[in-house]
């Protein structure tokens, strides 16, 4: 019985989720374009490849030779598919602001699904198997993502050539993309289980796994992959 009316109590309590549901603002969409492509340079960024570019003509002339770090094919590559990444959100509604996106399953639905499990009927109005498909809000962000990847394309790539000792985060939202008073979500930092605002004094530091955290408002991070 008790487990029926704890069902019951997750149930209501996700219901409420839905109705809270909203669309991601410009905000969000550009903070999370900028985790990801940040993140996917990062990881390509150990590497000491080196590309020959250019053809080689009748009189002799060699290929330039350049470094695959500083090169196009490396920013191409990351951006690539970059905003099929937002896929792997998920709608965390116990959190505020853009922390209500972040990799892995929300703690209402890990709750569902562990009731399923132990044999508590729970109906959603969905098939068990649908339970993990991208929501609303996170499908209407990877469009969104398209978009703005499509229109600041040129300054992505100013920032490749010429700023990277810039956060791109910074480079991109707070310089290019948004208006002063369209920054809030920028302040939000990841600080726990919960999550919370602001966080200019702290920086998680002792979590691990998926959403590890592992931002410092010190050099200008609010976000990276590894905690999402």
């Amino acid at each position: 019985m008790k487990l029926y009316i704890l069902a019951l109590f997750c149930v209501c309590s996700f219901i409420k989720a839905e109705e809270d549901e909203r669309l991601p603002n410009k905000c969000e969409v550009c903070k999370f374009l900028s985790v990801e492509l940040q993140d996917a340079l990062e990881k390509s960024s150990r590497s000491k490849e080196v590309l020959e570019v250019g053809q080689v003509l009748d009189t002799g002339k060699r290929k330039r030779k350049i470094k695959y770090n500083t090169s196009e094919t490396r920013l191409t590559e990351a951006i690539d598919n970059i905003c099929e990444r937002i896929l792997q959100y998920s709608v965390h509604a116990e959190r505020p602001g853009s922390l209500r996106y972040a990799k892995g399953a929300s703690q209402t639905m890990t709750t569902l699904k562990n009731l399923v499990h132990k044999g508590v009927k729970v109906d959603l109005g969905l098939p068990f198997e649908l339970w993990d498909e991208p929501s609303v809000e996170v499908t209407d962000m990877k469009k969104q993502c398209e978009t703005m990847l499509e229109e600041y394309e040129e300054v992505v790539e100013d920032w490749f050539f010429h700023h990277q000792d810039e956060r791109l985060e910074n480079f991109l939202c707070e310089s290019h993309v948004l208006n002063t008073s369209e920054r809030e979500c920028m302040k939000e930092v990841w600080k726990g289980d919960m999550g919370a605002k602001g966080g200019t004094e702290e920086s998680a530091s002792d979590s691990t796994g998926e959403e590890g955290a592992n931002s410092s408002v010190k050099d200008g991070k609010t976000h990276d992959a590894g905690e999402l």
